[in-house]
């Protein structure tokens, strides 16, 4: 047990070969030394016959990375680093985005580029189609930084059906205003460069309520050298969501979003002529949920649209005249991932809630409405189908279990093999990890029922302190039957909390998911306050209970979580009858202090602008210091590119100013994610070492 926080470091997890036994060999030394390559992705060519894999991989934002690709290891690109590389549907080309543009391919002698002049053009030489990338002002190919991370893609182009069309999104960020942060030498990894002086990263993040990116649509004829530009019908501050390829080469899907993000509308383009024609429009108020657009799949002559306009996440099949063909789901258990859609058969195959919030489960329905699920077993299912749809590997957990992987037949749900029990991960855990894991519900003064799970030591008569694990974003979800609930998988931190005396508690609130949209937006326009107060509502609840010590209750989290924790320390019912704090310490981690300093597109689909809702924006952490109650941890990156240093800046003067103390841990050249070389650890073991002293 005394090893238990080195397994949390060291990363226990599942194991996921198949029946053949794995080899791993020494290549750190010997005749392999020489040879060490790594191979951070292998993507499938036309058919599965060839393949591009990528290596040196340099990681640019959440989605995006830079790297060395190869085509039947042959170099593409002359080996230069490269992004997004998509070989056309004919597979003849390879398009691909370099410095802001866009490249083209040829990797068989059929691509249209050698008809042209075939004493210009041999196999794996470039033809560039766009010269006008420039950092920090245009974007060809990919999205800019907020369309990144907030629509949830990183390639902004697409080929036609038969591959002799390129269309693609072309940003301009010439108006969006700049952010810029220092980088210093720092450590894992060390930049020599700014041994003396630091250097500073510089790049375009609209704040609520400014300028968005300007966002065009453009064609590429791939035989004759021709472009143009389709004339997308969108608002002027409105949103271009994708360009789509569909099952006709005549016809590309461009859906749009208007700057409320409450309408999407779908237009179906011609790549050669610019016709544009709406054919679909999904209005669901107050907001549309990116699993909306993000969730968009190509049927032949169609595609699925997921939609909450029900008031719960179902999915609908449309043909390319916009034409709804039939809801392919119903009912009240939300859609959680669409994994395809026979054309033979008309089945759909699918991931919903399984009749609780806790529990997810595979299903597919026929042309005639028949559900059939297709795993029996209750907790967190997914699925990865065949190109058939004849089978399919499920991956099972619950909170005990981690992952099972096993083949099985599509049609009834059959397990053919059992791929990988991970029995010998449970056994070790079990030793490691033995403590009691277990669901629970609430019910606020309010009369709100909310779902929670708890790990606690095995003393029950004891009285113990507890530390509360949030965090709270809307359509969030932390409390499910599933592995993968708490932190590092299996509980693994909520386990050394409770080795340690811990009893940890985590309780999705008001704007979570898994409930519908009524339970998830109800936050609208107001973010933070009814999470805060439901978050107090479970620590006046925890500390009735005969196995807590009211005295000891602390609250921690990350980015909304981070924001969360201090939201609920220094909410208006955070002091009890007895004039002491609910919470006697909390840990906020890379928290989000103002939402006047996040982004446009996250920020505006729960809160429209800061003119439009001032007083929502005003009730935040900092406008809130002077309430803060309990001894308070602040974590943040220096390098954060997501939620910038400045909100801990911002949020720590008013601290300051209302002398309210705190203490905080900075973390050089880290991002969001605050890892690299021991920082993970010495992250953690600080979280811990702050609640085992002062709790």
């Amino acid at each position: 047990m005394k090893n238990l926080l080195l397994y949390l470091f060291l990363g226990i997890s599942s194991i996921t070969a198949g029946a053949q036994p794995l080899t791993i060999k020494d290549l750190t030394s010997g005749s392999y030394a020489p040879k060490l390559v790594q191979i951070s992705d292998v993507l499938p060519g036309e058919k599965d016959k060839a393949r591009l894999k990528a290596t040196e991989r340099e990681q640019i934002y959440r989605r995006s990375y830079k790297a060395c690709f190869t085509y039947d290891d042959k170099p593409i690109a002359n080996g230069e680093k490269i992004e997004q590389p998509l070989i056309s549907p004919d597979g003849n080309n390879i398009a691909y985005v370099k410095d802001n543009n866009l490249f083209i391919e040829p990797i068989s002698k059929k691509s249209s580029l050698f008809a042209l002049n075939s004493s210009l053009f041999t196999l794996h030489s470039s033809l560039q189609v766009t010269s006008d990338g420039e950092y920090n002002k245009i974007i060809n190919g990919k999205p800019d930084w907020v369309y990144e991370e907030e629509f949830v893609y990183a390639r902004g182009f697409c080929f036609n059906a038969d591959g002799t069309m390129l269309c693609w999104q072309r940003f301009d960020e010439s108006e969006v205003p700049m952010f810029s942060f220092p980088v210093y030498k720092g450590l894992k990894p060390e930049k020599k460069e700014n041994l003396l002086y630091p250097s500073s990263y510089e790049y375009k993040y609209p704040m609520a309520g400014v300028n968005n990116s300007k966002v065009t649509v453009l064609t590429y004829d791939i035989a004759t050298h021709t472009q143009q530009e389709i004339k997308v019908p969108v608002d002027s501050d409105g949103y271009i969501l994708r360009v789509l390829m569909t099952s006709d080469p005549d016809k590309i899907l461009i859906p749009t979003l208007n700057r409320h993000q409450d309408c999407m509308k779908i237009y179906v383009c011609n790549p050669r002529s610019g016709e544009c024609r709406l054919i679909v429009t999904d209005e669901v108020k107050p907001y549309i949920n990116e699993a909306t657009y993000a969730g968009i799949q190509m049927t032949e002559g169609g595609f699925v649209l997921q939609s909450e306009r029900s008031g719960y996440a179902q999915i609908y099949l449309y043909d390319l005249d916009g034409n709804l063909v039939r809801p392919l789901t119903e009912g009240t258990n939300p859609v959680v991932s669409f994994y395809g859609y026979d054309e033979k058969n008309g089945k759909c195959y699918y991931a919903a809630k399984d009749g609780s919030p806790l529990r997810t489960a595979v299903f597919s329905s026929d042309a005639n409405g028949k559900v059939v699920k297709l795993t029996p077993r209750e907790g967190n299912n997914s699925a990865v189908f065949s190109s058939d749809y004849k089978s399919f590997v499920n991956v099972w957990s619950d909170i005990n279990t981690p992952p099972v992987y096993t083949l099985c037949d599509a049609k009834t749900g059959k397990v053919k093999k059992t791929l990988e029990d991970n029995a010998e991960l449970k056994e070790k855990v079990a030793k490691a990890a033995p403590y009691k894991r277990e669901f629970f519900t609430m019910t606020t003064s309010e009369g709100v029922e909310l779902n929670g799970w708890m790990v606690r030591p095995d003393d029950e008569n004891t009285p113990h302190p507890v530390v509360m694990f949030q965090y709270s974003g809307p359509g969030s979800q932390q409390v499910e039957d599933s592995w993968y609930c708490g932190n590092m998988g299996g509980c693994l931190f909520e386990q050394y909390l409770a080795q340690e005396g811990f009893i940890s508690v985590c309780v999705d609130g008001r704007g979570t998911g898994g409930r519908g949209a009524d339970f998830e937006k109800q936050t609208y326009l107001h973010l933070g306050a009814k999470e805060s107060h439901d978050q107090c509502e479970v620590a006046r609840w925890l500390g009735e209970q005969p196995f807590v010590d009211k005295d000891r209750i602390g609250i921690w989290g990350w980015s909304y979580g981070g924001f969360m924790t201090l939201m609920s320390m220094s909410d208006t019912t955070v002091v009890r009858a007895d004039g002491k704090p609910l919470f006697a310490a909390g840990v906020a981690v890379a928290p989000v202090t103002c939402y006047r300093y996040y982004d446009t597109i996250y920020t505006e689909r729960f809160m429209r602008t800061p003119k439009e809702n001032p007083d929502g924006y005003d009730d935040n952490p900092i406008s809130r210091a002077a309430n803060l109650r309990g001894k308070l941890l602040i974590c943040q990156g220096t390098a954060d590119d997501n939620v910038h240093y400045r909100n801990v800046a911002e949020y720590t003067e008013a601290l300051v100013q209302a002398d309210k103390d705190y203490m905080q841990l900075s973390f050089t050249n880290r991002n969001h994610n605050i890892f690299g070389g021991n920082t993970r650890n010495y992250l953690f073991r600080n979280i811990a070492n702050w609640f085992k002293k002062n709790l």
